[in-house]
């Protein structure tokens, strides 16, 4: 698989409320795929096992088999990866800019006192 069918397959998972509701769930803990059930009543367990496919095909849950039971943990390492290609160098620029500004402003920029003449 490509990285931009990684990526594709990320951003999918991450497109949905319900499962990022899912994703939030277990970032305080493993839950159990009827505990997940029982915090969205809303929905029936065969669309919360639908969700968790497509969470867990995106490598953002594990599933671990207790018995009878299906434990899912939350892997944030790909919303990691996001964050170092996307954000991490966008924020970066943005505070770059921003620094700019404010150093253009305290300086009293050239395109600043040619609107206050």
């Amino acid at each position: 698989m490509s990285n931009d069918d990684i990526d594709d397959a990320l951003f999918k998972a991450l497109s949905h409320r319900t499962r990022r509701r899912m994703l939030d769930a277990l970032k305080s803990g493993p839950r159990t795929t009827g505990m997940l059930c029982d915090s969205m009543p809303e929905i029936d367990r065969c669309t919360v096992m639908q969700h968790l496919k497509v969470l867990e095909e995106a490598g953002l849950v594990v599933v671990e088999r207790r018995g009878r039971e299906r434990w899912n943990h939350l892997d944030a390492l790909p919303i990691h990866a996001i964050h170092e290609r996307w954000i991490g160098p966008y924020a970066a620029y943005a505070a770059h800019m921003l620094s700019r500004l404010k150093r253009q402003t305290e300086a009293g920029s050239p395109t600043q006192a040619k609107a206050e003449t």
